[in-house]
């Protein structure tokens, strides 16, 4: 064994690359889960091909995971990485420009042989292992592929069968490297693979032959230990944006003691949110997977209709595709979530890439006067209660909901301080139950204060009325092709989701003072960047806050004098600028816009670079 040495370290990003194959997802996820256990702040970013099986050694087949893990609160993945663990060719080639100058590489020989330098377009002759290009980084190589083998050499197993096993010598010698044990690994290995002996015997053996290894080598005479977080007490979990929602939805449910029905079609990056449902029939969740996107939600209408709590899931095909049947929903007046887990566009565009880019199609795009609420989440952990939320608003307001989250948020995970049931509101809901004595016949469209009509369950003696997608008289529900009453409806149905801005918590700062030089404001998934940036400014003594919105339709009420307390607005977006036209045309505000379109989400360091422009 060589003598080693433990070092003290607050702050850590590694980033898992390889070929799709190469299984770096379920290294990541293994590695942020023991992350979770010992209690670091973690933030994840897994990062892969939209092609179910991408050209095998190629730059359009990397598959990446990147983690950023620490004793301090984090809110992003990591603008730059530490530790780069290159799989083949091309995956060093990908991912090389996002690691820091000094960085460790640990690269499998292997993975750079002739073949896979020629499929990641290196030159004849080339290979970077050996022409000293890394020379500024620390460079440590192993040929993963021939000590998995050698570690199974008396395993049956064929030789394609043992190669699956080498992601976990890489996640053996990590371990070895951040001082871990390997409990959560050979846990979740037994009950994965209890049934299957070879396999768990294979994946346990490589499992510790790589974490012997790092033991035995000379190159590394120092392990890395970063502490536990100092975060609020409480029992904590990692979770995923989409796990998260599902649980919010879940909870939502109960709380209304009112069964749920999930209607939809499995799409990237939301089919996780079905799977994650189908698992819970024990709390009278039903799950029904569709032959289309359209099938989908018009069966979530049904079950709205027939007294349930109807949602459909999708991304930004899907919600064109139900824009018809979203406009039947608000025709009708019933509740229903709408949840959009926002990808790249326009079109199928990049289905495993992240964009803000659905918030004007949820504002505008439906046909005719369509106005529905929309409510964002901004963090993995923050899906529970903002689907909460939106499960809330819908029933209490008797409309469709849209809850917007994204790729990022969806697939990334965070340790989540998890509620109690007894901590969660009850969700009110009232059913009409039949006529009262002063009525003599059943009045859909006859509204209360806030303008809401009453819920009514088909069957019920005496509350027979009319549905569909024409227009319908105020307060009879009859058909009407009245000019006078089209545009009193319009103007009701608009009227009835402003006044849900009597309803919603007011806007509050999440950082900085309550006027300044300059407001960094955002939505969705730019608020751990935000929020890192502005930390960043405020200790330096810059005039800066941040403001994040959850509620994006109706605004709360004191938006426009928050805005209107500083100098200049800046608004970073995942979009080529969207919520800044609402919000210049809804305040007059000259807000100035950070957009970028890449498939990945905006840095801290880009947006400290602006906000210091502004600044000057």
């Amino acid at each position: 064994m060589s003598n080693t040495s433990v070092q003290q370290i607050e702050d850590v990003v590694i980033k898992f690359a390889g070929d799709s194959g190469d299984g770096m997802q379920l290294t990541g996820t293994q590695f942020s889960n023991n992350t979770a256990l010992i209690g670091n702040d973690l933030s994840t970013f897994p990062d892969f091909p939209a092609e179910i099986r991408a050209p095998q050694g190629t730059l359009a087949g990397v598959s990446g995971f990147q983690l950023h893990f620490s004793s301090n609160r984090i809110f992003t993945p990591g603008d730059a990485c530490d530790v780069l663990v290159a799989m083949n060719a091309a995956a060093l080639k990908a991912n090389l420009k996002s690691l820091k100058k000094g960085g460790i590489i640990i690269a499998n020989t292997d993975g750079f042989d002739a073949k896979n330098l020629r499929l990641a377009n290196y030159p004849d002759g080339v290979n970077p292992l050996e022409d000293g290009s890394l020379q500024s980084y620390q460079l440590h190589t192993m040929d993963v592929t021939k000590m998995t083998r050698e570690a199974l050499k008396e395993s049956s197993m064929g030789m394609k069968e043992k190669d699956r096993a080498k992601n976990m010598f890489v996640l053996g010698f990590l371990y070895w490297l951040y001082d871990r044990n390997m409990e959560s690994t050979e846990n979740f290995l037994n009950e994965k693979f209890g049934k299957k002996p070879d396999i768990l015997d294979s994946n346990l053996k490589v499992l510790h032959a790589g974490y012997n290894f790092a033991e035995t080598v000379e190159a590394f005479s120092t392990r890395f230990r970063v502490e536990k977080a100092r975060m609020e007490p409480g029992t904590y979990r990692s979770i995923t944006g989409n796990t998260a929602l599902a649980y919010g939805l879940i909870a939502a449910s109960q709380k209304a003691s009112l069964p749920l029905f999930l209607g939809t079609y499995p799409i990237t990056p939301a089919s996780d949110i079905l799977h994650e449902l189908s698992r819970y029939k024990n709390f009278g969740i039903r799950t029904f997977q569709a032959e289309d996107e359209i099938a989908g939600i018009t069966s979530a209408i049904g079950a709205s209709y027939g007294g349930h709590m109807g949602v459909t899931t999708t991304s930004g095909p899907g919600m064109a595709l139900k824009g018809e049947a979203m406009g039947l929903a608000v025709m009708l007046e019933i509740p229903l979530l709408i949840i959009n887990i926002q990808r790249g566009g326009p079109s199928t565009g990049l289905p495993t890439k992240t964009e803000q880019s659905d918030l004007l199609q949820a504002y505008y795009g439906r046909n005719g006067e369509c106005p529905m609420p929309i409510v964002s989440a901004s963090t993995p952990s923050d899906c529970f209660s903002a689907v909460f939320e939106a499960f809330r608003i819908s029933i209490a307001h008797m409309t469709p909901v849209i809850l917007l989250s994204d790729g990022y948020i969806a697939n990334g995970a965070e340790p989540w301080r998890f509620p109690q049931s007894k901590d969660l509101p009850a969700i009110p809901v009232t059913f009409k139950k039949g006529l009262e004595d002063h009525e003599e016949q059943f009045l859909p469209y006859h509204r209360d204060e806030n303008l809401v009509r009453p819920w009514a369950v088909p069957g019920t003696p005496g509350l027979e009325h009319r549905i569909g997608g024409l227009e319908k008289q105020n307060i009879t529900g009859n058909v009407s092709y009245d000019p006078e009453n089209h545009e009193l409806m319009v103007r009701i149905r608009q009227e009835k989701v402003d006044k849900i801005a009597d309803h919603i918590p007011p806007q509050t700062i999440e950082l900085g003072p309550e006027k300044g030089k300059v407001l960094v404001l955002g939505w969705g998934s730019t608020y751990g960047a935000i929020k890192s940036a502005v930390l960043e400014l405020l200790a330096e003594g810059h005039e800066v806050a941040h403001a994040h919105i959850r509620y994006l339709r109706p605004f709360p009420k004191n938006l426009a004098e928050i805005l209107h307390s500083y100098d200049k607005v800046l608004i970073p977006e995942i979009n080529n600028g969207q919520l800044i036209k609402i919000i210049r045309e809804q305040f007059l505000i000259d807000a100035v816009g950070y957009n970028k379109i890449m498939g990945v989400p905006i840095t801290k360091g880009e947006l400290v670079i602006k906000i210091k422009e502004m600044l000057q």
